[in-house]
């Protein structure tokens, strides 16, 4: 049975989506943008800054549906700006320091808001 997740700690959905749905042991993460929950806006700038932003946005989601970031299996990290990929990469490290989750990386044209990072996760129970 699917389950929708919703949390006040992570930015509400700014579409006809949710921010993540749980099916069967396994949880589907929105792409995340660096929000900030707490004021409903980007603030930061940089891609550190931001992607920091997005992770925390991430365990939020994580945490309110009884996962963590041990369970997650698999990401999609969206660049505006592959020049970003180093910086984008020390953050997300941080996270998964042991048995990181399979990955993919991609530049895209642009992001919603014109952030420069957005990350989609999916984790299993």
């Amino acid at each position: 049975m699917k389950k929708i997740i919703n949390t006040e700690n992570a930015p509400a959905a700014i579409g006809p989506y949710s921010q993540a749905v749980e099916v069967n042991g396994m949880l589907y993460i929105s792409g995340q943008v660096p929000i900030n929950p707490s004021t409903g806006k980007v603030e930061a700038e940089d891609i550190t800054a931001q992607t920091e932003q997005v992770m925390r946005n991430i365990d939020a989601i994580l945490t309110q549906a009884g996962y963590s970031f041990s369970d997650v299996i698999k990401s999609t990290c969206l660049l505006a700006d592959m020049d970003d990929f180093k910086a984008m990469n020390e953050v997300y490290g941080r996270y998964y320091k042991e048995n990181p989750p399979a990955r993919a990386a991609f530049a895209v044209k642009a992001l919603p808001l014109g952030v420069k990072v957005e990350i989609e996760t999916i984790a299993a129970k």
